[in-house]
């Protein structure tokens, strides 16, 4: 049993429940708005939809390309990142494509060479390799620009490009693998600058605000309709703090992982309860439930 701050967990066992020959690849996770799963993953089924009890709804058949990072957002479109054609689609829940971000297989010149443990030579234009996408609540599209770049770009709701920050480095608004993005409702701007081992927090037009330096590579943010901030961390699992920065919990994996094997994504559904997407091929979704 897990506790946090009055709150307790447990995660559930056997889940989910696949129908025979469909595997999972990398996993992000997110629910829409009647608590249905989805699971953007690099398997043979790019979409797997579940219940929340994790029983098979239906699945998009096709190539993802390095589907990696999900959003989905208050009418239950999707936002999927796919990080190798270096674009973001954005999908209705059936698999119908309403917009695209970004230039097909054209990544921007970053100088990237394939290693994202080596420091860029420089941050670009969209995108290069991107890795996640957020909504803000009037519409503003964020999407964190990753592993080829250096930068967090905003869009506007009909996909016109508004602005770009950032560049390599470990200083205030610079990044080395902004993985994760989200916008909380008071417009301020989450960034999980992964190899850096913090988050950035910023004002919706890009200008540093404050760091949290206390994290275990962060690979995904969550904030919940209280306040709570969820962190999936690939160094250990979940990490859950106040808005404030304040560190309520953190919990492993049942069995330690190895670097890069902990929490990748991370989503709560409107009962309270956490999915967790792993890099472990045994293991890559788990959920946990709100007792």
């Amino acid at each position: 049993m897990l506790k946090q701050t009055g709150i307790q967990y447990e995660q559930v066992k056997d889940w989910p429940i696949l129908p025979p020959g469909c595997t999972l690849g990398q996993t992000a996770v997110a629910t829409d708005s009647h608590d249905n799963v989805y699971l953007y993953n690099t398997g043979a089924h790019p979409l797997v939809v579940l219940d929340d009890a994790g029983r098979f709804v239906r699945s998009w058949d096709g190539d993802a390309r390095d589907a990696h990072g999900i959003f989905i957002d208050g009418a239950d479109n999707l936002y999927l990142p796919i990080r190798a054609s270096s674009v973001i689609e954005k999908c209705t829940p059936e698999g119908e494509t309403l917009m695209t971000l970004g230039c097909r297989d054209q990544p921007s010149d970053t100088g990237y060479t394939g290693n994202f443990h080596e420091v860029l030579p420089r941050s670009a234009e969209p995108f290069n390799r991107p890795t996640d996408v957020a909504v803000a609540p009037w519409g503003d599209i964020y999407v964190a620009d990753g592993y080829g770049n250096a930068r967090v770009h905003r869009f506007a709701a009909d996909g016109t490009l508004l602005q770009s920050w950032g560049r390599p480095g470990i200083g205030p608004g610079e990044f080395r693998l902004p993985h994760a993005v989200w916008v909380h409702t008071s417009g301020q701007v989450f960034v999980a600058d992964r190899e850096n081992n913090r988050i950035q927090i910023f004002s919706p037009d890009g200008e540093f605000l404050t760091e949290w330096t206390n994290l275990l590579l962060p690979a995904d943010i969550f904030i919940d309709e209280d306040e709570r901030v969820y962190v999936a961390e690939l160094d250990s699992l979940v990490a859950i703090f106040s808005l404030s920065g304040e560190l309520l919990q953190r919990w492993d994996s049942p069995t330690r992982p190895a670097r890069y094997k902990g929490g990748h994504q991370i989503w709560v559904s409107s009962s309270g309860d956490i999915y967790v997407g792993q890099n472990q091929p045994d293991q890559r979704v788990v959920k946990f439930r709100r007792r």
